[in-house]
């Protein structure tokens, strides 16, 4: 990866910024949608889009590509938004959310948009999604030449699928999978710690045979140093737990779990694009 200067990291800063924004014109538009977890990992996809990935927004099926495999496919808006800012599909499409007919359906659909790697939605699966991707490049010897990403929510993590993938992960030592998880400690019904307690996270992790890394998921810096690490990693797959604020960027949705799974209506939503155009 290409060397992170205090530079670049305005320049992230400022487009996630507007891929907030975006995330909150399409959730008005739509009237229904998720908004907190979206919020919360603008800053995350920034990162991977603009700087991590290997991709080619015009040759999507670009065979060298690294694979962003999304699991918690609720948060799909954040997807949207970075991936038209980046050159996918027109920036005005945005404003289809939900609509009858779209590519953007509320959970991601790959027959209606070819450009992702995975339909998702159920939670629980998209980890074992990327682990067959990620042992095909080991038996295809490709294992070296790309990176597998997953990207998971704490609260999926109640499902107990998720810990037989990462259980075989583990076992298979795929050196090129690696996973984050949104540790933003909310889900749709309550914090995640009264609902069922996910501590000691990475102690868990670590168990099953994975490095662990943890770090702030608003520190452009950090988190590249996270992945950097991650990447270096060549005997067992890495988790990084990134720690996330709920509803980034509007003091009102902030760690408050009741936007884990709605929209802000109209009022809302002017109130939100105000406070997010201010601060930059």
């Amino acid at each position: 990866m290409a060397f992170l200067s205090d530079e670049k990291i305005k320049e992230f800063q400022k487009k996630a910024n507007d891929i907030r924004q975006s995330i909150i014109e399409m959730l008005v538009e739509a009237e229904s949608g998720h908004t907190a977890g979206p919020l919360g990992m603008a800053d995350v996809f920034t990162l991977f889009y603009f700087h991590i990935l290997k991709h080619k927004p015009q040759n999507p099926s670009w065979e060298g590509r690294d694979r962003l495999v999304l699991s918690n496919g609720h948060i799909c808006p954040v997807l949207y938004a970075t991936m038209a800012h980046s050159g996918y599909f027109p920036v005005e499409e945005l404003k289809t959310l939900r609509k009858f007919g779209t590519r953007l359906q509320g959970h991601p659909h790959r027959e209606y948009l070819p450009f992702i790697e995975n339909s998702s939605g159920p939670l629980g699966e998209g980890l074992s999604q990327a682990i067959g991707m990620a042992l095909a490049d080991k038996i295809d010897k490709k294992d070296k030449d790309r990176f597998i990403y997953c990207f998971m929510s704490d609260g999926e993590l109640d499902e107990g699928n998720s810990w037989e993938a990462i259980m075989l992960a583990g076992k298979n030592k795929l050196r090129n999978l690696i996973a984050v998880v949104d540790r933003n400690n909310i889900q749709i019904d309550g914090y995640t710690e009264h609902i069922m307690p996910l501590e000691p996270l990475a102690d868990k992790w670590q168990a099953f045979n994975w490095h662990v890394i943890e770090v702030g998921g608003h520190d452009f810096k950090a988190l590249n140093e996270a992945v950097e690490e991650a990447q270096e990693i060549f005997e067992k797959p890495t988790v990084i737990i990134v720690h996330t604020i709920p509803g980034k960027g509007v003091k009102e949705f902030e760690r408050d779990y009741k936007w884990h799974g709605i929209p802000p209506n109209k009022e809302e939503g002017e109130m939100a694009l105000k406070e997010l155009r201010n601060k930059l």
